[in-house]
């Protein structure tokens, strides 16, 4: 992890960053650096999974799925 991104996380205004592991944090520095197109194609791979035609859609999906598994394990 760069000193740079540790400031940034300090300077942010987002509190739940500092609850993020060195890992994790990692992770969000790589995704940081994909270019546009490789999200929309990545988007449009999940969405076209999820059989839904938004991304709006997409997050209610995957929402839907997380509800699900949460309840198969309770």
């Amino acid at each position: 992890m760069t000193r740079r991104t540790n400031a940034a996380i300090a300077e942010s205004p987002h509190e739940s960053l500092g609850e993020l592991t060195p890992a994790q944090l990692r992770v969000l520095e790589r995704v940081n650096c994909i270019a546009e197109a490789t999200v929309k194609a990545h988007m449009t791979a999940v969405m076209r999974k999820l059989n839904v035609h938004n991304r709006t859609q997409a997050a209610i999906a995957a929402q839907g799925m997380i509800w699900k598994l949460r309840a198969s394990t309770d």
